[in-house]
């Protein structure tokens, strides 16, 4: 009966003209909702694709910690403990202690358990970072030269520091990364104690602080106007203009399946769109190709970098291969630099980079940068007839293979695991391909009373998980800012003027702040003060710039085209878990250490590019 009444009221709270719309339910959009609603505004969450399911590992700064603690203090302060919701055990929720909490351990833990566990598990969803290690396998003088870094581990924070709040997103990301957790794991404890503080409030029969519409977006219109001047008719559907510039949402439930290897959506049948009114600010945060901010108008444009390599201004692009293998990295940050030589003798850095968690064992993210000379070309390669199909299975067979052979070979290189103990480790993503490239639009508001934020706004170098820290600390948290703003009596147009040209500062600081890693050295997330301690240490200039091209990274993307929606697809290679810790660093350089490669000629500076000339 209770459960029947209390969904009747969900039926009719719809809320009607929130102070709050989010569009996508990513870290950036869930993390504005918890501002707005500790602020006392009524929200609405807009999500397409349900539950979470994200599957890679975040490195974080400490500022995330201490914003979620002002918020559980923000929340006790604006409607008491009786209004913060409580965990299984009987504890309230608080976000900071199921993120990290000094009475409790790091470990293997998904958050759905530290939040419905019937009795206290003892453990938090994040590890902390202990070992922190920089290899510099790059050549210098024609020679392999091998430099080791090992830097002091960090403080964990014991307790709330309000300085660590609303600082820049230069200064934020200038400090090292501290906490390492699965994206998933954040993303799940945030939609609970939203989903929780909606609950309470519809069994308690008052107006909800927060509407959460799952499998749900904004009414697309029709489906089959996919180009030419009818899809331009029909571009604002659900986003309903006003004269004077403000938007009206209608939404729609829609049903998901998987029709010939690709998601589609429809409405579901059966169902009506909900007008939600219009709200005083909507978000969209919807991952970087996000159509809700297409629709409005929105475009981004390249992000070019100059490697001073003498070719001038290039897009800032780079090519990465991503796995998850049950392997125990366990609670550290290993960045590898290297250098690549294509068929010329041309120098070329490539990056590899092992994250895991601390006190799991199975939690082994290697991603692994592809240089720009090599394609996966199985013609080139020798491994199928000239002339093969490119859609046939013996060539995407092929491709598949050299991928898998490139990964394992680089993830030898940054563990010291031998290539042919990795094939035995199960693996349950990847190698997957992915290409990042840097672009950012030119202004964040879309309407009188909406903007995009999160990579729909911008995206820069994924390898920091400078995007999610940008998104949560950054952008959500201008949304706390915005509400500050009005009640010190700014008008709303001032107040998202404001909040506009605050998200775009913070993606271009992000930018600047990523773009060395698509030319320098130093690993962006060690923080600047250890990007000066390797730079002493090691004696090599962590201001020398890599070259770079761009016709073959082009051929590569032409022959398996990349799918986004990959990244929730499990391809899971049978194979062993291996618990035991990562093998000892050589001191000595893999080309050296090998009897196939201790003859490799030493390549006279000459023959190198831009940066092998320049070290």
């Amino acid at each position: 009966m209770a459960k029947r009444f209390a969904e009747s009221i969900r039926q009719r709270a719809v809320p009607k003209d929130p102070d709050f719309v989010a569009l996508g339910l990513g870290g950036t959009n869930m993390m504005a909702l918890l501002w707005s609603i500790a602020m006392g505004k009524r929200c609405v969450g807009v999500e397409l694709r349900g539950d979470p399911s994200l599957g890679v590992h975040w490195n974080l700064r400490e500022d995330f910690f201490h914003h979620l603690s002002l918020i559980d203090r923000l929340m006790v302060q604006r409607h008491g403990e009786e209004g913060v919701p409580r965990r299984r055990d009987g504890e309230p929720f608080r976000l900071s202690e199921v993120f990290r909490s000094e009475e409790t351990v790091a470990g293997e833990i998904f958050a759905d358990e530290v939040i419905h566990s019937e009795t206290p598990v003892g453990v938090h969803v994040s590890g902390f970072i202990h070992h922190t290690e920089f290899i510099d396998d790059r050549w210098v003088d024609g020679k392999p030269q091998r430099d080791i870094v090992v830097l002091d581990p960090l403080e964990p924070p014991k307790e709330y520091d309000p300085s660590r709040v609303g600082r820049t997103m230069i200064d934020v990301l200038d400090s090292p990364s501290t906490f390492q957790a699965g994206a998933n794991e954040i993303l799940v404890m945030l939609r609970r104690y939203l989903e929780m503080v909606e609950e309470m409030d519809l069994e308690a029969g008052v107006e909800p602080r927060v509407r959460l519409f799952l499998s749900h977006r904004v009414v697309a219109g029709d489906e089959r106007a996919n180009d030419g001047f009818v899809k331009w008719l029909r571009r604002d559907d659900g986003f309903v203009g006003l004269p004077d510039g403000r938007k009206r949402l209608i939404i729609e439930e829609i049903q998901e399946f998987d029709y010939k290897g690709k998601f589609r959506r429809v409405r579901k049948p059966g169902t009506e769109p909900i007008d939600l009114g219009t709200p005083e600010v909507f978000m969209i945060a919807q991952g970087f190709d996000s159509s809700d901010a297409d629709r409005l108008g929105f475009k981004q444009e390249d992000v070019e970098v100059d490697n001073h390599d003498g070719k001038g201004p290039v897009v800032a692009q780079a090519d990465y291969l991503a796995g998850f293998m049950e392997l125990y990295v366990g609670a550290r940050l290993r960045r590898r630099i290297a250098s690549a030589f294509d068929s010329d003798g041309n120098e070329y850095w490539v990056r590899q980079l092992a994250v895991g968690h601390e006190d799991d064992p199975e939690v082994g993210w290697i991603l692994v940068q592809v240089p720009d000379f090599k394609t996966f070309d199985p013609i080139i390669a020798g491994l199928v007839p000239p002339r093969t199909p490119r859609k046939s299975k013996r060539y995407i067979g092929a491709y598949q293979q050299l991928v898998r052979d490139y990964y394992l070979e680089q993830v030898a290189l940054v563990t010291e695991i031998p290539k042919e103990e990795l094939e035995q480790i199960q693996t349950s993503y990847g190698p997957k391909l992915f290409s990042l490239v840097e672009r950012v639009g030119a202004d964040a508001q879309v309407a009188t009373n909406g903007v995009v934020a999160g990579d729909s706004f911008g995206n820069g170098h994924f390898l920091t998980s400078g995007g999610a820290v940008t998104g949560m600390v950054g952008h959500a948290y201008r949304m706390f800012q915005y509400w500050e703003s009005r009640e010190q009596g700014a008008s709303a147009a001032q107040a998202i003027r404001e909040l506009a040209d605050s998200i775009r500062q913070d993606t271009l600081d992000w930018l600047q702040n990523s773009l060395q890693e698509f030319g320098q050295a130093a690993p962006i997330n060690f923080g600047a003060e250890r990007i000066a301690q390797i730079s002493r240490t090691t004696g090599r200039d962590a201001n020398v710039r890599a070259t770079t091209i761009d016709a073959a990274r082009r051929h590569r993307h032409s022959l398996v085209p990349l799918d986004p929606a990959d990244w929730r697809r499990l391809s899971i290679r049978s194979g062993r878990l291996h618990t035991q810790g990562l093998p000892p660093l050589s001191e000595t350089h893999p080309d050296l250490r090998c009897p196939a490669r201790s003859g490799v000629e030493p390549r006279p500076l000459a023959q190198t590019s831009g940066a092998g000339a320049t070290r």
